[in-house]
């Protein structure tokens, strides 16, 4: 299957006080085919949300794609007028943003909003034929009772349909590239579980692809394809997410796993005390140093990780590839 977006040595770097370009996102590269969904995991300040943001091309104003591509179905991006970029937002590519009770404008209804969007990107000028798919995809993204939500507006509405809404809206152009940055934070894990389930569906009877942004590891595994693991702007593991979530290879994917809580049927659920933790935080722009970033968090350390850079991603196994130098996480 041909790749849908492919994303090739992509660097961005933010321009500080001083005036200094600093690295953000470092020769990152991946592909996503249709109907398939690529994960990308990893803490706060890992890169995710500005990996985003670059592919939308609405990275704030002090950051910089300073090399790479973007190619969307073959066509290079980063090379587009703002005018033709902004006609692909929405339609060949859209995103659900993290948090829908910013992103959704409080003076409209969900209706105008969602409405706005088929105006815009599908032509439709009817206002009874807006409605009414307005309603559809409402009722699309299971919202209960749709003919009455669509008048609603934001704060009438709970988490979890603000959430609905906002997927509601990133489908209404029938993009081919669904982004869904953290989709599920400040939901219960009930609500969780649902919106990845429609995600799922959606992407079943729409065949679009979906890129998912998460800081939860263990939430991916049976949605996505692939997982890619960033930390501190780079890749450090890639591969499919059977294998990944089976045998983590870096220190830093095994850490991440091990703060998921697990829970066997017929044993009793492990107390918060039995979950683990990675020590200390990601680096900060501008801290990283000639060592491995992942150095001072990292309890596999050796000689050679503190006197080099972290290495290329390198394929260990069929479909499998890490970035490290330690022994023991590339041992099979």
């Amino acid at each position: 299957m041909g790749a849908l977006l492919e994303v090739d040595n992509l660097n961005v770097s933010m321009c500080n006080e001083a005036g200094r370009l600093v690295p953000v996102i470092e020769n990152l590269s991946f592909t996503v085919a249709s109907a398939q969904t690529l994960a990308l995991v990893g803490e706060s300040g890992c890169g995710k949300s500005m990996t985003a943001l670059a592919l939308m091309g609405l990275l704030p104003e002090d950051f910089v794609i300073t090399s790479g591509r973007i190619l969307l179905e073959g066509r290079d991006i980063l090379s587009l007028p703002a005018r033709d970029m902004r006609a692909l937002r929405g339609s060949a590519m859209s995103m659900i943003f993290q948090e829908p009770m910013t992103a959704l404008n409080p003076l409209f209804t969900v209706g105008d909003q969602i409405g706005e969007v088929l105006r815009w990107h599908q032509g439709l000028v009817d206002g009874v034929a807006v409605r009414e798919r307005v309603i559809a995809l409402l009722r699309a993204v299971q919202i209960p009772a749709p003919e009455r939500r669509i008048d609603a507006y934001p704060h009438q509405l709970s988490g979890g349909m603000r959430q609905r809404v906002m997927i509601a809206m990133a489908l209404a152009g029938k993009p081919k590239l669904l982004i869904a940055d953290e989709p599920t934070t400040a939901l219960d894990v009930t609500v969780q579980a649902q919106i990845f389930d429609l995600l799922a569906q959606l992407q079943r009877e729409t065949g679009t692809a979906i890129l998912l942004i998460t800081h939860d590891l263990g939430a991916v595994g049976e949605l996505a394809n692939e997982i890619l693991v960033l930390y501190a702007g780079r890749c450090i593991e890639a591969g499919a997410s059977a294998g990944i979530v089976a045998q983590p290879r870096h220190p830093y994917t095994r850490g991440l796993l091990r703060c998921v809580p697990h829970l066997q049927l017929g044993q009793a659920p492990k107390s918060w005390t039995d979950l683990g933790e990675i020590p200390g935080m990601v680096p900060p722009l501008g801290a990283r140093g000639a060592e491995c970033a992942f150095l001072a968090r990292c309890a596999e350390a050796a000689d050679v990780c503190r006197s080099n850079p972290q290495p290329i991603l390198e394929p260990i196994a069929a479909g499998h590839a890490v970035s490290c130098w330690c022994k023991a996480a590339v041992a099979a």
